[in-house]
């Protein structure tokens, strides 16, 4: 692993509790973690339950004793780490956004392709059992045409001007702000759902132009006592709208200027037959309407995820005894280590990323130019 912090913690956590869940033909070893600061990495390889540590990433592409490379570092970084881990040879798990830009994120796919590794983006939120359950509901036609998806994505963690200038608020090291962060999942959960994209027209802003210099930050969370400023150049807010392929209507918004909402992932899906809500923070349920319900008893019913013939909900608890965030990476990494022993990549793979990333760059553009972009335009290599 590369890098150890707030989805470093996620990650490993996966990767410790999957053989307990569910039975694999591959398991995960826990074999080094890298990370530049040796008093960090070193502490951390010991909370964690690494077997050892570097304090240079490419030492891991180097060992003969590593045959995947999880990537949770800044966006900035993904692209080198993942080429280089391809040319060695290694299957990688990478943090999303794939990369820094479409070009990375082309080169980064070329690379797993040329060297063929097995390769999976990080989002997560796919695996929570509602979610798979929802896309079940919607392949079977139980919600008959989609015409409509709304989502959005709020969280409320900087909006004090007071709130130290951390990397996420860095376009050299991000790309984007609340866009890439988390509109980005926004975007995976409705290819996954509804379709690709046709074309988009969007807004974006920044609220808070100035930020104090971080002396130090960790996950979501930062201190400074600095008074030197530095400028933000990403967006605090996005909002876009939609025209799906197969002919349904989105609306999105990201923000993290929300007051109140922690980690506000939610979406509404629209069909001729019915409509489905989920909501992240209360990710076991889902909520479901359908229009031949009897009169008298329509609305929306609520079914709580737990069963076992809810997708991967059987290898936890009894029905009804809820399940967390964490899992939702535990199921993920169980589809990775399938996608290991069988020889193929699962998705969501890189390709899935360069789409993400073809998608979050139209946005760009049509904010660039106050107008609608075909997705399509974006695309570097027309066969991929």
């Amino acid at each position: 692993m590369v890098g150890y912090k707030f989805m470093g913690k996620a990650h490993t956590h996966a990767y410790r509790d999957l053989p307990f869940y569910f039975d694999c033909d591959v398991e995960p070893v826990l074999q080094a973690v890298a990370g530049r600061d040796e008093e960090g990495v070193k502490e951390a390889a010991e909370k964690m339950g690494f077997a050892t540590y570097e304090t240079d990433w490419r030492r891991l592409i180097e060992r003969d004793d590593i045959d995947l490379i999880d990537i949770v570092t800044p966006n900035n970084t993904h692209a080198e780490i993942a080429i280089a881990a391809a040319e060695a040879g290694k299957h990688i798990l990478c943090e999303k956004p794939l990369a820094l830009t479409l070009e990375d994120a082309q080169r980064m796919y070329n690379a797993v392709k040329k060297n063929n590794v097995i390769h999976m983006i990080c989002h997560n939120y796919r695996f929570a059992p509602a979610v798979q359950f929802a896309k079940k509901l919607i392949q079977e036609g139980r919600l008959g045409k989609i015409y409509h998806m709304r989502a959005t994505y709020l969280q409320d963690w900087i909006m004090d001007p007071k709130f130290p200038s951390v990397w996420r608020l860095k376009k050299e090291v991000t790309g984007s702000g609340a866009l890439g962060d988390i509109a980005a999942h926004s975007i995976d959960m409705a290819r996954f759902l509804v379709g690709e994209f046709e074309e988009v027209t969007g807004m974006m802003e920044t609220f808070i132009k100035e930020r104090p210099v971080a002396d130090s930050s960790g996950g979501l969370s930062a201190k400074s006592e600095s008074t030197e400023m530095e400028e933000v150049d990403v967006d605090d807010a996005s909002a876009f709208l939609v025209r799906f392929e197969n002919g349904a209507m989105g609306v999105f918004e990201a923000t993290r200027f929300a007051g109140g909402n922690r980690n506000g992932n939610r979406f509404e899906i629209n069909g001729s037959k019915g409509s489905i809500r989920w909501d992240m923070e209360q990710m076991n349920n889902l909520e479901v309407y359908f229009a031949d319900d009897e009169e008298g008893l329509q609305g929306f019913r609520n079914i709580t995820c737990t069963e076992e013939h809810h997708p991967f909900a059987g290898a936890y608890w009894p029905a009804g005894h809820i399940i967390g965030y964490e899992h939702t990476f535990i199921n993920l990494m169980t589809e990775l280590m399938k996608g290991i022993s069988e020889g193929n990549s699962p998705a969501p793979n890189f390709e899935d990323g360069i789409r993400n990333q073809e998608i979050l760059t139209a946005i760009e553009k049509s904010v660039e130019t106050r107008g609608w972009v075909n997705v399509k335009q974006m695309r570097l290599v027309e066969n991929v």
